[in-house]
């Protein structure tokens, strides 16, 4: 198993490297898809690991709330990767709550977690991120907005897990002379 320490750092310099990448802003939505049976070095939804979920919210956490970016954390198929996010996010944001609370085996470690440590969680079915990582290969596609831009963090395993992420841009829209700006290519 992983090193709560070292967990903790190369998870802060993944989440940094996909924030800058994916200019992730104030209030902006960012999305985790984690499987910490993956991480502890099992099979995806074989051996989940609730102390290795609670490392990693709490570590994304301390890198996205100062910065005052919202956390999303996506449940397993159990769940139809359902997320649990704030309430006030879910407000802001008018996502629709649905009524079910994840298990270590229905949501999985991540989402158990982020629900004791946030201070208001909802479950909500779908959410429009900006950017996010995934832990495990759990398909977090589906909630990244269009057009989606896969991140290479320099840290790509954590544990036993490999590491993706996914930003985004605007859709480049127009014909032959429309310009775009340049902050929006990649």
């Amino acid at each position: 198993m992983i090193a709560a320490d070292t967990l903790h750092k190369d998870l802060q310099t993944i989440v940094n490297e996909v924030i800058t990448t994916a200019n992730v802003k104030e209030n902006e939505l960012f999305v985790l898809g984690c499987s910490t049976s993956e991480v502890v070095g099992g099979l995806i939804g074989k051996n989940s690991s609730q102390e290795t979920g609670q490392l990693i919210v709490q570590a994304i956490l301390a890198v996205l709330k100062p910065k005052g970016i919202r956390l999303a954390v996506q449940g397993c198929e159990h769940l139809n990767r359902a997320l649990v996010v704030e309430r006030s996010t879910a407000e802001r944001y008018q996502l629709d709550e649905v009524a079910v609370v994840p298990a270590l085996h229905a949501g999985g470690a991540c989402s158990v977690a982020a629900f004791q440590l946030f201070d208001d969680p909802v479950e909500v079915e779908h959410i429009v991120a900006k950017a996010g990582i995934d832990i495990g290969d759990t398909a977090i596609g589906m909630h990244i907005k269009h057009v989606q831009i896969p991140i290479r963090p320099s840290i790509q395993t954590l544990g036993g897990a490999h590491v993706t992420a996914l930003g985004s841009r605007p859709k480049y829209i127009g014909g032959p002379r429309a310009m775009y700006p340049e902050s929006s290519q990649s």
